[in-house]
């Protein structure tokens, strides 16, 4: 089986100190928490980043300085920058960090309800992104939160949009979108090309449970504080470290390895 590719993503838009203390904010913090995390066994730093106030922001000199910050500390993982950003913001806002040329970064499928909110991801927006994606030569990595998403995604790889090799996040639990279960984490799956890859994020709870069966199928695991800030219930994680250790541990009892970052690379080929 190939070896497991384990996403960190570490601080999420939404989430703040108030809800766990160990978020970290700054770039000198995310650097430090990026390199933990890589120690630890993850091959891509899922990257969003926050204003002076704490606030999310798309803007490019934030990622820089958040990126170069990293490179200083000697993260070798590969930095994969958001382009969600929050709900309300227009695609030229999101786009900013593909212009610093990451080797990757999301481009999200489709509208989805997220909360009380609507996160819009019409076609037009998506073609938007992914023009720009290929125009610098970014991997995009096809964030799905519900199977309609994929064949959004495939209708822009129909239009020569999507020149590289395809890659999806299944992110299953968000309020409002797809439930996270195995049943339809299958059902996600059985919709994908045959040559793709594939990587699974379970929102909240449900991140431990999909991790499990994502391992044994042969897709690729996404862990951390965006998507979940407690160890076990009631217990709060330390750090984006920890829950990626644990993964590590589960992978290698069932037989199977973990990826490097340059391993991770040709994995996706990127590198």
């Amino acid at each position: 089986m190939e070896k497991l590719i384990i996403t960190a993503a570490i601080c999420g838009a939404e989430v703040t100190k108030k809800d766990n203390p160990n978020l970290p904010i700054t770039a000198e913090e995310l650097a430090k928490e990026a390199l933990k995390a890589e120690k630890a066994g993850a091959s891509i730093i899922h990257l969003h980043v926050r204003d002076e106030d704490g606030n999310p922001t798309q803007n490019k000199e934030v990622f820089k300085k958040a990126m170069d910050k990293m490179e200083e500390y000697g993260v070798e993982a590969i930095i994969q920058p958001s382009t969600g950003g929050a709900a309300g913001m227009t695609w030229k806002e999101r786009i900013q960090p593909i212009y610093l040329k990451p080797e990757m970064a999301t481009l999200d499928c489709g509208t989805t309800n997220f909360g009380d909110e609507v996160f819009v991801n019409d076609l037009p927006l998506m073609r938007n992104f992914a023009k720009e994606m290929k125009k610098f030569d970014v991997l995009p990595e096809l964030e799905c939160f519900e199977v309609g998403h994929i064949y959004n995604a495939l209708k822009l790889k129909k239009e020569d949009l999507l020149n590289k090799h395809l890659h999806f996040d299944l992110v299953l639990g968000v309020p409002g979108a797809m439930p996270a279960s195995v049943k339809n984490l299958l059902f996600m799956v059985e919709h994908l090309p045959e040559d793709a890859t594939w990587t699974a994020a379970g929102v909240g709870r449900h991140q431990l449970q999909l991790a499990y069966h994502t391992i044994i199928m042969g897709g690729h695991v996404r862990v951390g504080f965006e998507d979940n800030i407690f160890y076990t219930k009631g217990e709060l994680a330390k750090s984006n470290a920890q829950l990626v250790k644990r993964i590590v541990r589960l992978s290698k009892e069932y037989g199977r390895e973990i990826a490097d970052p340059f391993e991770a690379r040709q994995i996706l080929g990127i590198s």
